[in-house]
């Protein structure tokens, strides 16, 4: 998929749509409707099967793991009833480094990167933020250089009158924000250095439903909605 002069070009149209389909970004409620056109239009189901091919080494490359089924029922009863001498969920980073689905997202991000967008510089950091049983999903594409974070809405919408709020968890320490997710497909949020150097550090990040302006308390109050690593890319 080049043009003329040999520079990858980006997919747009039918095209782009048939890859959504494949990643399974697209509207939950959109897909009945794909379907039914791949049985009928040849043209299309030939683009979703040259997608189907092209990001077929994912499957090969990366096995699938399952949360513990007592995760998304425990979560929300757990998150803030912590033991004395015993972390809670906010601040354990095996907890949310469990979540398979965000490191799947992630390689499938870090695939198809190359071929929706220009390459970003290798030194960027890359996490799918998701959650068992929450259809909230963002990409987060992490600048170190800059302590810039850019927040790109793939699924899912806030509560009416709620907030998304964006945390930066580091282990064995209080979860602290790194502000609210404003309204839009593509967010960017500017770290000061005291949260860029817990990413530096291994820090995760993770996204709760908090109240219109953000948690009042300076912790989180609500359910987690999303959340995952920053890797390599």
């Amino acid at each position: 998929m080049s043009d003329p002069r040999g520079h990858e070009r980006e997919p747009e149209g039918d095209e782009l749509l048939a890859a959504e389909y494949v990643l399974g970004v697209l509207d939950p409620a959109m897909r009945p409707e794909i379907a039914a056109r791949i049985d009928r239009d040849r043209a299309f189901a030939a683009l979703v099967e040259a997608w189907t091919a092209r990001l077929s080494p994912l499957d090969a490359a990366y096995e699938a793991e399952l949360p513990p089924t007592s995760v998304k029922a425990a979560l929300d009863r757990r998150l803030f009833a912590t033991a004395p001498g015993k972390p809670s969920l906010w601040s354990s980073l095996a907890f949310w480094r469990s979540l398979s689905a965000a490191a799947v997202a992630v390689a499938a991000f870090v695939v198809v990167a190359p071929l929706l967008s220009p390459a970003p510089p290798a030194d960027r950091l890359v996490a799918s933020l998701a959650a068992d049983g929450s259809e909230i999903r963002y990409v987060v594409v992490y600048d170190p250089a800059e302590g810039d974070v850019s927040l790109n809405h793939l699924a899912g919408d806030r509560a009416e009158g709620r907030d998304f709020e964006l945390w930066v968890i580091e282990a064995g320490k209080a979860p602290v924000s790194a502000g609210i997710i404003a309204v839009g497909g593509t967010i960017h949020i500017v770290l000061p250095p005291e949260l860029a150097a817990r990413i530096a550090a291994g820090a995760v990040l993770a996204i709760s439903m908090e109240p219109k302006g953000g948690s009042p308390t300076g912790a989180p109050t609500g359910p987690v909605v999303a959340a995952g690593d920053l890797r390599s890319i």
